[in-house]
């Protein structure tokens, strides 16, 4: 099989000019496969403020009501998708920028009320994704930027997680590539001790992260990006690591020694 990279980017390289300036340069300069998912950074919230709707979040889930749900349309798969998609162009990345309910890629439902009404938020359907249009993109040379929106059968438009969309493709396309699925974040890795960038963590397997969770190592926001990225370790994929995305092309040239490997 032919190999296939797919990173995600979140808001920690969306909203520094210079680091994504430096991430796009890096991930135009890989050769083969690849594939990009990005989130939102704090473009929808500012866009919120200054149009006067609330920003309501749970345990860093954005509530996404009806004007919410125009928003972050309009920021994630309009202006940053299109951005994206437009400076890779410039690099020699032949891009193509995309959201979820382009070809009913990733198929979704509203997420159902329980505790919290998330709103316009889905909840994906991963068996039903289609890799088939990924992997035809990808034959023809294209790379696919995927912004975190989908829709349901009614045609409603939800607000998906980027980290769930990196790690269901990821494991969809498995079956096509040989592929490695990079989470970039601010840190080089998942870290021993907070406040030591040195202390990497080499890999980690279900056990080791559930040991981790425990003692605190793993707690706030990295617990839904590691379980995201444990899941798609389970489910197939080849590679999964948690890294700072300084060092994309080195991971992509398979050397070792940078990020996190998330073993199954």
């Amino acid at each position: 099989m032919e190999d296939l990279l797919v990173i995600k980017i979140g808001g920690n390289i969306l909203d520094d000019k210079g680091a994504l300036s430096k991430f796009l340069s890096d991930f135009a300069s890989i050769p083969g496969n690849k594939l990009l998912v990005h989130g939102g950074g704090k473009l929808a919230t500012e866009l919120s403020a200054k149009l006067g709707v609330n920003t309501a979040m749970v345990e860093g889930r954005r509530i996404t009501d009806e004007e919410t749900i125009k928003i972050v349309t309009m920021t994630y798969a309009g202006w940053l998708n299109k951005s994206l998609t437009a400076n890779l162009q410039s690099l020699g990345c032949n891009a193509i920028g995309l959201c979820g309910a382009d070809a009913k890629i990733i198929p979704a439902v509203k997420r159902p009320v329980k505790e919290i009404d998330y709103g316009w938020v889905g909840d994906i359907q991963q068996n039903n994704v289609n890799a088939v249009f990924l992997s035809n993109l990808l034959t023809n040379g294209y790379t696919a930027v995927i912004a975190p929106i989908t829709c349901d059968d009614t045609g409603h438009l939800l607000n998906v997680n980027a980290d769930t969309v990196a790690q269901v493709l990821a494991q969809a396309l498995s079956v096509f590539y040989n592929t490695t699925l990079i989470y970039c974040f601010e840190k080089k890795g998942l870290l021993r001790d907070i406040n030591d960038d040195s202390s990497v963590i080499e890999e980690a397997n279900q056990l080791e992260v559930e040991k981790l969770k425990a003692q605190g190592t793993i707690s706030n926001g990295m617990i839904p990006k590691i379980d995201n990225a444990l899941n798609a370790a389970l489910g197939g994929v080849q590679k999964v690591v948690i890294a700072h995305a300084a060092f994309i092309k080195e991971l992509a040239q398979g050397h070792k020694g940078y990020g996190t490997y998330i073993r199954a």
